[in-house]
Parts: C-alpha cells; structure tokens; sequence
C-alpha cells in the first residue's frame, strides 16, 4: 500500500526541506509517493523540493491552493491521502498513523491533534491562543493542524476542491463526527503569529474565508459564539484576563474581515515561517 501525500506549496522555500526530509527521515523505498506542487512561486521552493530524493514536483504559474491541491490529486495515485501544508513537519511514523487511522472501518478521515508553539510570543498572542488552544470547536476536527489523511471512500465525498480559503473546514464538513477521528498519539506543531497584528491579519483572513464558506455550504460546521466562555473561561476562572483579550481581538478581527482588501485577498502569517535547513543543501535562495 503506498501513502499519497500532496503538498501545496507557494514561496515555501524557507520550510519546505525540513518538511520533506522530516517526512521521509524513516521511510522504505516505494513507501510514499510525495508531490509537490509550487504555485506561483518567486523563490526556490521547487529547487528544495527537487533537491529531496523521492519527491515528484509539479508547477504552476498562478499562485492559489485550490489550484495546487487539484493538481496535486491528479499527480498521484496512492491511498490513503495526505494533504501536507508545506510549513508542517509529520514525521515518518505520524503518516503512517495517519494512514493506518483512516484504514479503520468506518473511519473516512484523520488528522493529528495540534501542538500550539507560543513560545516568545507577546503576550496578547499567548492570551489569544490560550483560549483558542482549549476551544471545543477543535475536538475531533480536522482544521487547524496542516495535515488531513483521507482514505479512497473519503475521497469520493467530493469531486475538485472547491476555490475557497479555508480548505480544512471544507474538508471537516464533508464527514460526520463517527467518520472523523483525532489520531493522539500525533502532533503537529502549529506555528503562532510572532506580533500581534500578524496574528490580526491571520484571524481577519481566516474568518473571511470561513464566514464565505459556510454562507456557501449548509454542511460546514457552524460557528458557536459563546463557546470561549461556556466551554473554557467559566470552568477554568483563571482565564477571564485572557478571555477578554480573545474577545476583542475576535471583534477587531471580525471588523477586518468585513473590509474588501481583507475579504478579497489571499494572505498569511510570515512571522510564524521560520527557516528550515534547505541552505544546507546547496540550493541557492533557499532561504531569506
């Protein structure tokens, strides 16, 4: 059985070979069949991805995920699926958890729980993240981890990826709760904004995207606006400082997304990409 693992990767040069090689560190040969796919890209990311044996590039002269992971899928042939955000590191053994999971019967979909790095974060990012870091909505969800394995019957939910920003909570409502599972014993490390207004113009971003996405589909699992309060200040007191810090990032945020140069435009969080070791490769421009 070889595991499929599509990565959509724009200007992910900085990252990506950690990436790669964190991936395939322990791998057999025939093992995982790796596609990249560099969209609209200025720097060398597809250099790093050719500079890593075993992985198959494909490019794309547009920047836009969608567009990638399309393209992605029709580049390979294996299952189960993984869809690999280019700043995530799975390890060997964290795919292959992932690929067993979804071999499961009855379990269509996967992804590992979520480790948040706040560390050297200002204090209004970790106020925020303490909140979100305990936020039910991520219970046996699929977003917000950079990684999903699907299994051959969970692809058959739907045909292309639709052109939307929140590809994760796409993918979250095409499954029930029964189909979905949380594999614990794999963690992904979540990068956190490093200032505060990145962390801004990721949230404005982000519920832009998913405020479009549930407008659009009656499956999406819909937001609960009382969730931080009921389900993690009330029991945990403590947290109210950081609770009204969340709240009014969440309300700044909310503005933001309103505005067309936030709703409009593709953006991400820069601050949270550390450079990886693609330099040590000899790939030039690998890194900024």
């Amino acid at each position: 059985m070889v595991t499929s693992v599509v990565v959509a990767a724009h200007d992910e040069a900085a990252v990506l070979g950690r990436t790669l090689r964190t991936l395939l560190a322990d791998a057999e040969p025939g093992e995982f069949e790796v596609v990249v796919v560099a969209n609209g890209c200025t720097d060398a990311t597809a250099a790093v991805a050719r500079s890593v044996p075993g992985v198959t590039v494909r490019e794309l002269p547009e920047p836009g995920k969608p567009a990638a992971l399309n393209a992605g899928d029709e580049a390979v042939r294996g299952f189960p699926r993984i869809y690999l955000d280019a700043d995530i590191t799975l390890d060997t053994a964290g795919a292959r958890a992932l690929a067993a999971a979804v071999a499961a019967p009855g379990i269509l979909a996967a992804a590992p729980r979520r480790r948040l790095d706040t560390t050297g974060r200002p204090l209004l990012v970790r106020a925020y993240y303490a909140i979100n870091g305990r936020h039910p909505a991520y219970r046996n969800a699929l977003f917000g981890r950079g990684a999903i394995a699907l299994s051959a019957a969970g692809r058959t939910r739907f045909g292309r990826f639709p052109d939307v920003v929140a590809d994760d909570l796409f993918l979250d409502g095409q499954f029930t709760e029964a189909e979905k599972r949380e594999v614990a014993e794999v963690a992904t490390v979540v990068a956190t904004p490093r200032r505060t207004a990145d962390l801004l113009r990721r949230l404005g971003r982000v519920r832009a995207g998913n405020a479009s996405l549930r407008a659009a589909d009656d499956r999406v699992r819909r937001a609960r606006r009382t969730s931080w309060l009921v389900h993690v200040v009330l029991p945990r007191p403590w947290l109210l400082p950081a609770g009204v810090c969340y709240v009014g990032l969440t309300l700044l945020a909310a503005g933001a997304a309103r505005r067309p140069a936030v709703r409009d435009r593709w953006g991400r969080d820069e601050s949270s990409r550390a450079p990886g070791p693609a330099e040590a490769d000899g790939v030039t421009g690998a890194a900024p």
